[in-house]
């Protein structure tokens, strides 16, 4: 770490985990959970999505928490001093370099995808959607994929906005604009849920999610139930590395997972909970794909009472879960950049978020004047992607799941379960057996899976 730097810290335990809970909450829960679940029989794969979070989520919480508070740097630095002191293999440390390029490589395509949610906010202010039919809903959504020129307004404003937060760093940029951002998050998911369960068609949503109809599971449902309970909770993302660095004084390792994970679980319960019963109520069917988001959902609210409310608090909630998981993706790089290079802050937000702007070109693009643009069409693992599906296959399905593994592999076994029982502070002996049977046996065991499946 450069002598020169000032490392800040949460202000309290409390910002911490407002903080990296709006790290974990963000569109995997609010946009990508209720359309899986729409695809793959409800209930059993909601059933099924809540044991992994339990079974597995939380104890490689518990371990990449461990790992990020012990040296109270950046993800890289981080790996690289505990190999060090416990004496592993360097090649570990290629988990600090995919926590902090795994993210960074994310927010290129995430920004573009968020800032369509920022293009809903203004046209649902505009009620734009009030008595809306299919036809229109379309022409909405494909105009907007094929205006690069307004695609990268959206773009830019969004990113922008990220990096001026993230530039004034922890605690009068990141930790401010979470304090109030994540608050306003549950509350209005809560008031959309309740609102929803009365006005739309309660009884269906709450049979659909929760009456499990396991002759509905395949295999393929069941690996992604695990990845997307695995990965909503941010493992391996380089999040709970960086922000658990930023803690000052000891926390509880193991109620700080709960939270993470509870919470994470109950947002993405209550977007259902939000999105199904006006679905029902619409006669539409949940298993429509990712339009379900941008193209399904704006019919059925433009078509309820209270409807043009409706819309503009439910993309409002849609932005600031992307807004504050985005902060968390940005920040890695930028602490590297800060801590090893002895960047200043807003320089090293600037330039990192450039970057992330000038390859997020690439995504909005591929949408349009680049959509026949097919790269590596002689590879078969990526013929017939367009530069975007290549950077989100490349993060989500091959560095991601290779770093959850890695951490898994290097908690359970590298490192000595004596130091890692230590920094974790599991004080029963049954809660220390069940975590290393997890985090040795179960956890590799399923990332593998996942892996494999997703190439």
């Amino acid at each position: 770490m450069s002598d020169n730097v000032q490392r800040e810290h949460w202000s309290s335990r409390t910002t911490f985990l407002l903080a990296i809970t709006g790290a974990s909450v963000g569109l995997g829960n609010l946009w990508r959970f209720p359309y899986i679940a729409g695809e793959n029989g409800g209930g059993a794969f909601v059933l099924l999505y809540l044991v992994f979070i339990l079974v597995i989520g939380i104890p490689l919480i518990m371990a990449e928490l461990a790992l990020g508070t012990k040296s109270g740097s950046n993800p890289v630095t981080t790996i690289k001093n505990i190999c060090n002191e416990q004496q592993t293999g360097q090649y570990w440390q290629f988990i600090g370099w995919f926590s902090i390029l795994a993210p960074l490589l994310a927010t290129t395509f995430y920004s573009v995808i968020a800032g369509w949610s920022l293009y809903y906010l203004i046209k649902s202010l505009a009620f734009a959607f009030i008595g809306l039919n299919a036809e229109q809903a379309g022409v909405i959504f494909d105009a907007l994929l094929a205006s690069p020129v307004f695609m990268v307004l959206l773009h830019t404003i969004y990113l922008g906005a990220v990096i001026i937060v993230v530039g004034k760093g922890i605690r009068t940029g990141i930790e401010m604009v979470t304090k109030i951002m994540m608050p306003m998050l549950l509350v209005l998911l809560i008031l959309l849920a309740i609102y929803a369960n009365l006005a739309g068609d309660a009884a269906a949503s709450w049979r659909f999610l929760f009456y499990p109809d396991f002759s509905a599971l395949t295999g393929q449902a069941i690996l992604m139930a695990l990845g997307q309970a695995l990965f909503s909770v941010s493992v391996g993302t380089g999040a709970i590395l960086t922000y658990g660095s930023y803690v000052s004084t000891r926390i509880s390792i193991p109620k700080a997972a709960w939270t993470i994970g509870l919470v994470d679980t109950a947002t993405a319960l209550l977007a259902g909970l939000a999105i199904f019963p006006i679905l029902f109520a619409a006669n539409m069917q949940p298993a429509e794909g990712p339009g379900l988001m941008f193209v399904t959902l704006p019919i059925a609210l433009g078509n309820m009472p209270g409807g043009a409310l409706l819309s503009i608090l439910f993309f409002l909630l849609l932005f600031l879960a992307a807004f504050t998981s985005s902060l968390a993706m940005l920040e890695p790089f930028v602490s590297w950049l800060t801590e090893n290079r002895g960047v200043k802050r807003f320089s090293a937000a600037f330039s990192t978020g450039f970057f992330v702007w000038l390859v997020g070109l690439t995504t909005v693009f591929s949408f349009n004047l680049l959509q026949d643009f097919k790269p590596l069409n002689w590879l078969p693992l990526f013929e017939g992607r367009t530069v975007f599906s290549i950077i989100d296959f490349l993060v989500s399905n091959l560095m991601l799941p290779i770093n959850a593994l890695m951490i898994a592999l290097f908690a359970g076994w590298a490192l000595n379960r004596h130091f890692m029982l230590a920094r974790i502070d599991l004080n029963q002996q049954y809660s220390q057996h069940i975590w290393i049977y997890t985090t040795r046996y179960l956890a590799p065991a399923a990332l593998a899976a996942v892996f494999f499946f997703n190439l």
